[in-house]
């Protein structure tokens, strides 16, 4: 986006505390209800969005469209099948967020069932908040299922091979080092390396498509 302005701050804000929030619930309350307590002890199975956002991911997320909340830990020795569930943890905050996005494509085809006016200033304000939530928890999706170490799709990948836990450590040290430079080309050239936006816009309007909202 090119400036941001504090209109497009407000509109967006709702849509990404709650997509921060749902995400890291998520992998907090499958994580405890796989028998670690870590993040429990932590007071991460918590809906209180105070809970998961880090304040400068937040901010970089705003002005950068690229940020990150408080990571939620766990020990894989209090699981019951440590490969098993450490990838039901990671699909956890994903899944989280198609759950979200399509909740909130539903709650998009009710209001279009009414008969509102969209001359409505507020109105027009409520429909914008509630398309930045699907787009955002399908933005949330689509970068998190990057295979790209710390991201969850690295995960997924990273406990399905067999590897030491060294060279694993390694992989997301230098993993990560490699997201963030990817992202700065990104964004700086017309690459376009990570078609994150076009992937966001095919799952977003293939769900109103297929809910009938609106001209969708």
């Amino acid at each position: 986006m090119g400036g941001i302005d504090l209109e497009s701050i407000i509109l967006i804000l709702p849509a990404i505390i709650i997509g921060l929030t749902f995400h890291e619930y998520a992998h907090a309350k499958v994580a405890h209800m796989l028998g670690d307590d870590t993040a429990f002890l932590e007071g991460r199975v918590s809906l209180n969005p105070l809970k998961h956002i880090d304040w400068f991911g937040l901010i970089f997320i705003i002005i950068a469209h690229f940020g990150w909340a408080k990571p939620v830990h766990f020990n894989p020795e209090k699981l019951k099948n440590p490969r098993r569930d450490e990838k039901l943890i990671a699909i956890a905050g994903p899944i989280a967020n198609v759950i979200m996005a399509i909740l909130f494509a539903l709650i998009l085809k009710l209001w279009t069932s009414f008969e509102i006016n969209p001359d409505s200033a507020m109105i027009k304000y409520a429909f914008e908040i509630n398309m930045y939530c699907i787009f955002l928890n399908y933005g949330l999706f689509v970068f998190n299922m990057i295979p790209i170490p710390p991201l969850d799709g690295s995960h997924l990948i990273l406990k399905s091979i067999n590897i030491s836990k060294e060279m694993e450590a390694n992989i997301i040290k230098y993993g990560a080092i490699g997201l963030f430079a990817v992202i700065i080309i990104d964004s700086q050239t017309h690459l376009n390396i990570l078609p994150i936006g076009k992937a966001i816009q095919f799952l977003t309007y293939q769900t109103l498509h297929i809910l009938q909202v609106g001209g969708y």
